[in-house]
This record gives C-alpha cells, structure tokens and sequence, in this order.
C-alpha cells in the first residue's frame, strides 16, 4: 500500500530546472551517442533494415495503421531476439554487455534528446526499436532477479490534493541537468538486500495510511481493460510474449 505525498518544495525544484532553459552538467557527452549506436551497429544483434521496417510501421500515420501493426512489430523483434538468446546461452556476459549498452543508449538519448535539437531520425530510430526490443529479451540467467508477480501485489492507490497554493520558480537556481555518467561499462553487480526490508523501506517513505475505497482507481483500471474490444481481439491471437507490446500502449492510455 503506498501515499505518495508530494512536498511543495520537490516540486520546485523539480521545475525550476525547466523554466527559464535548461543547462547541461559537465558530465554529458554527447558525442558518446554515436559511439555507443556504432557498437550496438557492429554487436549482429539486430539489423538496421529490421529497425527501418520496424520504424516504417510504428511511425507510420495514424490513417495507415491497422490492427495487424503490433503483429508485424513482434514478428520483426523476433530475429535480434532469437540472436541475443543464442550469445546469452553462449557466452552470457557479453549478452548482458550488450543489454548494458542498449540501456545506455536509450538513457543518453532520452536525456540529450530533451536538451539538443537533434535532426538524425536514425537516433529516433534506433531508440524506439531498443524500447520495445528490451521488453522482449530473456531475462538475465545469473546475477539479482526479482519475481515481483507472485510476492508483491499493489493493491491500493491514492490520488489526494492535500495542498494548494503558488510556487515561485524565479528565485534562487537551477541545478545543472546531469545526464547518464557511465554507459555500456559493465554489467550491474548490485548489492542484495531482502524482499522484506524493501516493502518496509517503501512503505516508511511514503506511507500507508490507505482503505478499502482507494482500491476502486484499480479495479475501474481493470473494467476499462477488460471491455476493450482491441485488446480482447490481440490477446486471443497472440501468445503472452506476443500481447504484451499492445497491452502496454493499451494501459498507458488508460492510466494518462
């Protein structure tokens, strides 16, 4: 159960950043995109006229697009991950270098992508293609994994205005916007901390003074799901895997 409790001061700063302009921190380094794409090009993962006929459907307008489109998408992702499954079985470290350097890629690019007028759609591209590839790639076989679905189960939400008022965005300065410090270096050796202290760590956080009645934003969320005719179409076509890419465009649009 969690209370997210919004602080008037978080958000000022939160939007000072954004409001007169915005300025790079010392660690950005844009040219370290390109260098990243050209690895991610070179790996054999996938091939850059699967990411232009990936493209070509997502991109396309709205009036040339079909129910069929998730279809295909799924069917063009399923060669780089046919590919990555082989290196991952053999020789997984690699494998899990080059899920590193796609996350980076994807990072330095969201961020940049927010501060640099980029004119390279191949960057747009390739981003949007290793955004839905990365929902589809195996899981890690070693290292932490966490099985969330059967353990932790979120059942209550609430949405409260506790406060009202006007917050002044011209005094004092921005923090400098730092982006991504290491890309593609390694793989993630986190530290291991248990299930049990997590829940109680996000719980002293945020809180959990919730009812029965803040359940109802789920369950409205789940009605909606469930009497949309294209999803209830693409799931008695598709397989789990396969469903998933539409589910998430279905419930993005249900939650914002």
């Amino acid at each position: 159960m969690l209370d997210f409790v919004n602080d008037p001061a978080e958000i000022q700063e939160a939007f000072r950043q954004y409001y007169e302009g915005s300025v790079t921190g010392e660690q950005v380094d844009a040219d370290r995109l390109y260098t990243v794409k050209a690895e991610l090009d070179a790996s054999g993962i996938y091939l850059q006229p699967e990411v232009n006929d990936f493209s070509a459907i997502f991109f396309a307008p709205k009036r040339h697009q079909s129910t069929a489109d998730h279809k295909q998408m799924n069917a063009i992702l399923d060669g780089a991950v046919a590919r990555f499954q082989h290196l991952q079985n053999t020789v997984e470290e690699e494998a899990e270098l080059w899920r590193g350097k796609a996350q980076a890629f994807r990072n330095l690019y969201s961020f940049l992508s927010q501060v640099i007028p980029y004119q390279d759609s191949d960057l747009e591209k390739l981003f949007t293609y290793l955004r839905h590839l990365a929902w589809k790639l195996p899981k890690r076989k070693s290292g932490a994994g966490y099985q969330f679905d059967e353990e932790v189960e979120l059942d209550y939400y609430r949405l409260q205005k506790i406060s009202e008022g006007s917050i002044s965005l011209s005094e004092g300065f921005a923090k400098p916007l730092d982006g991504p410090r290491e890309v593609g270096s390694g793989m993630v050796h986190e530290e291991e901390v248990s299930l049990s202290r997590l829940i109680d760590l996000i719980n002293e956080h945020f809180g959990g003074d919730l009812n029965e009645a803040d359940q109802l934003f789920f369950d409205q969320i789940a009605e909606a799901a469930c009497q949309n005719d294209a999803l209830k179409k693409a799931a008695g076509v598709n397989s789990l895997d396969k469903f998933q890419l539409v589910f998430r465009q279905v419930l993005e649009s249900l939650l914002y």
